[in-house]
């Protein structure tokens, strides 16, 4: 993640059409906020006036049925206190007669008027303990036999005492029966005993069954989609009536549903209405313009984008094209030329940038020509200094004489230094590579060793990368020459040691002696004096200058490899008195090629020309 937002750092930094369109995006974000506000506060007042509207009339609807239960408790008071009744079922013994059966058409022609009066009652029935009959107003009454039952619906009498209770139909009497199936009802029902006033009351119940349709229709009228569910169940959350088809448990609608707005009102009595609403018909109002507000983002982000595209095609992408003409005009390619057909100020700038480049160019060809003469003739001489071509026909002379005369020691001596010319001559090339170097090198040691009575050993260490490497001609001579007369001609055990390796985009050429080194003061004397040809373009001054003999071979392979090599190329000298010297080339690969020229110099161009620049 760090380096995608460095990336995109970097991105916006150097692109122009990047940042273009984040300014143009910018612009566009109030807007879309605003927009998204403007959709999202509409979604909340609509569901907020939603809630109102439904919580209001779940509320009323609420009200409406505990307006009824309360008269269909008032009416079961009066039922299960009405001396009459009372007196009635009082007269039954538990061995029934005929004058028992007619009291008993009479209590169920009670129980029709009270399903006839309250239309919220569906279903009335009257549980005579003593005969164990059960009274329906609408199928007559039956004798109850099983003995657990009538035990079940004795203990309801006495747990519901003189107050009220509300049963389920599948409340449990006995294995396999249930208080629904026993008094024939599927409905919720209210029971309550009867003779209220008596202490010594029968457990005799009356059993009055709220209207499951009535209900359903009550709660169905709430509806305000047709994929809309609601729910009416008890603080046990047992179901009372449902309308709708979505097939939860009611223990479930106590957590939140995805995707459905929940509304809930409860009565005194622990009821609850649920109310479920798909939310997706609540947005339905406002999907219109949220679609609308959607297209206008959608739209005002593609004209921000094509805008931006314009403006960088117009005005940016031309100076991006200005740019890389100026960069390559920089690297040397002066052949460069911007296609133009503009004549506003754009167009008058790249014709100024063509007009240049060709100036520029014309200039390079008259001035820089000569001045690569003149390196290449300087370059020349440093050379001829070092390879004086008359001298291999002398020492060959020389070399058949001392054969002649069985001087071996003068004869070996003589042959190394007519190989070493023959190769310095090498029929006009400028380069070896570092192996053809090294064998070159060789037979100049060789003559030192001779000279001075095998005083010294030498170890070549060539790394095998860098043996087909080309390098100027004649650079490690000068080096090996001040090894020996400077570090190892009074050393009794002296080794020299010449490396070479790859490191990178370098060959590295390394001369080192075991010797007597270098002082602090010489060494400052030798930067002092090397110090000036740092610069390649100062090698052109070595020879209208007074040089030290002293430091003359240093100097010849150092101006050498900045003119030859470029700025990149370095010579460094390490060195501890009384132990050990290291001298290092550093040459760019680049540059180490077969063919001989002076392309590094091109490198300066620009500087002279800026200074001559200034002369004028």
């Amino acid at each position: 993640m760090q380096r995608f937002f460095k990336w995109l750092r970097q991105t916006y930094a150097q692109k122009i059409q990047l940042r273009l369109t984040f300014y143009f995006l910018l612009i566009l974000l109030p807007l879309v906020i605003v927009s998204l506000y403007v959709n999202f506060r509409s979604q909340n007042i609509l569901l907020e006036r939603t809630v109102e509207r439904t919580t209001a009339a779940l509320a009323s609807s609420m009200d409406y049925m505990e307006l009824s239960l309360e008269n269909i408790q008032i009416m079961s008071t009066v039922t299960a206190s009405d001396n009459n009744l009372l007196r009635k079922l009082s007269s039954v013994r538990p061995v029934l007669d005929a004058e028992a059966y007619i009291t008993f058409a009479e209590v169920m022609t009670e129980l029709v008027h009270l399903t006839s009066i309250n239309q919220m009652v569906s279903h009335a029935s009257l549980f005579h303990s003593p005969s164990q009959m059960l009274l329906t107003a609408d199928r007559g009454g039956k004798r109850l036999k099983d003995a657990q039952v009538l035990d079940n619906l004795r203990k309801l009498a006495v747990r519901c005492g003189t107050g009220i209770m509300y049963i389920m139909p599948d409340y449990p009497l006995a294995e396999g029966q249930t208080f629904g199936s026993v008094i024939g009802t599927d409905s919720i029902s209210l029971i309550r005993v009867m003779d209220l006033n008596n202490p010594d009351r029968e457990p005799s119940l009356l059993v009055l069954s709220l209207n499951k349709t009535r209900l359903v229709d009550l709660i169905e009228s709430l509806l305000p989609s047709p994929n809309a569910q609601i729910y009416l169940y008890t603080n046990k959350r047992e179901l009372i009536a449902s309308a709708g088809s979505y097939g939860a448990r009611i223990a479930d609608f106590e957590a939140e549903i995805p995707g459905m707005l929940a509304l809930k009102a409860h009565s005194p009595e622990n009821w609850t209405l649920l109310l479920l609403q798909p939310e997706k018909e609540l947005w339905k109002e406002v999907e219109e313009t949220r679609l609308f507000t959607y297209i206008i983002i959608a739209v005002s982000v593609f004209l921000a984008l094509l805008i931006a595209w314009a403006v960088y095609s117009g005005i940016a992408h031309p100076v991006q094209r200005l740019w890389k003409g100026m960069n390559a005009a920089g690297r040397g390619d002066f052949n460069v030329r911007l296609d133009n057909d503009r004549i506003d100020e754009i167009g008058s700038l790249t014709r100024a940038f063509n007009k240049m480049v060709g100036d520029q160019k014309e200039l390079i060809e008259n001035h820089y020509e000569q001045h690569l003469r003149l390196s290449n003739t300087e370059l020349k001489f440093l050379q001829s200094q070092i390879n004086p071509h008359f001298l291999y026909n002398t020492l060959d002379s020389i070399y058949r004489a001392a054969q002649n005369y069985e001087a071996s020691e003068i004869s070996e001596m003589v042959l190394n230094l007519s190989r070493f010319f023959r190769l310095s001559l090498s029929k006009g090339r400028d380069t070896f590579t570092v192996e053809e170097t090294v064998t070159h090198l060789h037979y100049y040691i060789r003559i030192q060793q001779l000279r001075f009575l095998e005083a010294f050993t030498v170890r070549y260490e060539l790394q095998e990368e860098s043996k087909p490497v080309h390098v100027l001609k004649l650079l490690l001579q000068p080096l090996v020459e001040n090894a020996i007369l400077y570090g190892l001609e009074n050393k009794a055990d002296g080794e020299l040691s010449i490396s070479s390796r790859v490191e990178e985009e370098f060959l590295i050429l390394s001369v080192k002696d075991n010797g007597a080194g270098i002082s602090k003061e010489r060494m400052e004397y030798i930067r002092e004096q090397l110090g000036p040809l740092s610069d390649a373009n100062a090698g052109l001054l070595s020879f209208s200058e007074a040089n030290p003999s002293d430091v003359y071979g240093l100097r010849n392979v150092y101006s050498r490899i900045k003119l030859f090599y470029g700025d990149r190329a370095e010579l460094t000298i390490d060195s501890v008195e009384g132990e050990r010297t290291i001298v290092e080339l550093k040459l760019p690969l680049e540059h180490c090629r077969e063919s001989f020229d002076l392309k590094p110099l091109r490198n300066i161009q620009h500087e002279v020309h800026e200074h001559e620049s200034v002369d004028r």
